[in-house]
């Protein structure tokens, strides 16, 4: 049974969230108004996962998770507010070492998160099942000038990530060099008010020029999309190595939209120059699909492998396929992606 440490400074919130929990089945086996009762808590509790607050009082959520992870690193999944200063927070909490996130649908009282009931329990469950101790990923080890090399014409990296998924997705990016001269496509599982957040982060700290995808955008080498969430981010056209794509919000593919199988299968079917696919921690199987779709036009696919996975479910599901060309630690994907467009000529 899954014990659960719920941290929120609204006494509202607290009692809503161990209802809907308990309700599941789940124990709540204690409450914290605020991050310095909540690392207390932890050592006291020891619970299976914590859902943590951002904005309290005396100790806030990210420094919570921090001083959480560096004594008695536990999974943890922050509740977060759909707003811009919400996304930072949790983009920043995540790196700190928290695992996944929820939005509450309308704000820091969300007086109808009763109606979100089954999506909360299930991501509840999900983080309590994931390795917290597989969320530190350090970048910069090497400056992309180390990288540096003689890459193939116009390749085509294409990522899909969901639980655990944001940090590895900034190491990679932050470490690829601009001279590969990647067209990127990132699918994360991440709300439609997070993922523009995210995008502008990744492009603070990376070579490429990262942004949001729109309907109709337009990339070439040096560029990055990231899925916008709510809607599938679909490869419409390539022509001399640029790429486009249309966003739209048929039916979800996984329970999820964006899909990674969505994106990589229309990269399969419509770029014909080199494609690398890379498959990064999460839960399910969405990716399978699509790995197989690459595979099927020579592509090559990598897998994040599962010690460092937060979540081993959706890379185990690419592997078991038979399509990963390569299984490997968060820190070595850099260099793996790099060696499948190595001009060997």
């Amino acid at each position: 049974m899954t014990r659960v440490l719920v941290v929120d400074d609204s006494h509202f919130m607290r009692t809503v969230i161990t209802d809907i929990l308990e309700d599941a089945g789940l124990t709540v086996v204690a409450q914290a108004a605020n991050g310095r009762e909540a690392v207390e808590l932890v050592a006291d509790h020891d619970p299976d996962v914590v859902t943590m607050d951002v904005e309290m009082p005396e100790m806030n959520g990210i420094e919570a998770v921090e001083a959480i992870m560096d004594h008695d690193p536990v999974p943890i999944m922050m509740l977060s507010a759909l707003t811009t200063d919400g996304a930072d927070a949790t983009l920043e909490a995540m790196e700190k070492g928290a695992v996944d996130f929820f939005a509450k649908p309308s704000g820091t009282i969300s007086t109808d998160l009763s109606a979100h009931a089954e999506a909360l329990v299930r991501t509840v469950e999900s983080v309590a099942q994931s390795d917290p101790t597989a969320q530190t990923i350090s970048t910069g080890q090497r400056s992309t000038a180390d990288r540096e090399g003689t890459y193939v014409d116009h390749p085509t990296l294409v990522i899909g990530a969901s639980t655990g998924g944001p940090n590895v997705v900034e190491s990679i990016l932050a470490d690829l060099p601009r001279s590969a001269d990647f067209r990127v496509l990132v699918v994360q599982h991440m709300p439609d008010q997070f993922t523009g957040r995210f995008a502008k982060r990744l492009d603070g700290r990376s070579a490429y020029d990262v942004r949001e995808a729109s309907d109709g955008d337009r990339i070439g080498g040096g560029e990055a999309l990231i899925a916008k969430g709510d809607y599938h981010m679909v490869v419409s056209g390539y022509s001399s190595g640029r790429l486009r794509v249309r966003l739209e919000q048929s039916a979800p593919v996984h329970s999820v939209r964006p899909a990674i199988d969505v994106t990589m299968e229309s990269v399969a079917e419509t770029i014909d120059d080199p494609v690398t696919a890379v498959v990064l921690t999460g839960m399910g199987s969405d990716g399978a699909a699509g790995v197989e779709a690459i595979d099927a036009i020579g592509g090559q696919v990598l897998a994040q492998d599962e010690e460092t996975s937060a979540v081993f479910g959706i890379p185990g599901r690419a592997i078991e396929t038979g399509c990963v060309d390569g299984v490997h630690p968060a820190d070595e994907l850099v260099d793996a992606v790099l060696d499948t467009i190595r001009d060997r000529t």
